[in-house]
């Protein structure tokens, strides 16, 4: 192979990482958002039950 061929593959090793955890982190920031919008609703929630139902949301509307 030559070293162009390389690279490209080392390109898109790295692509595909930084892809995938981004995922993780766009996911967390989505729960984030839904966590301190919750804080509104009428309704008193712990912070573990607004966690589970941000998260289940989330989950679903994927």
């Amino acid at each position: 192979m030559t070293i162009k061929n390389i690279l490209i593959v080392v390109f898109i090793i790295v692509g595909f990482y930084v892809i995938l955890d981004f995922r993780d982190h766009n996911f967390k920031r989505a729960t984030d958002a839904c966590m301190a919008g919750s804080q509104k609703l009428d309704q008193p929630m712990t912070l573990e039950e607004v966690k589970k139902f941000c998260e289940e949301q989330i989950k679903k509307d994927k």
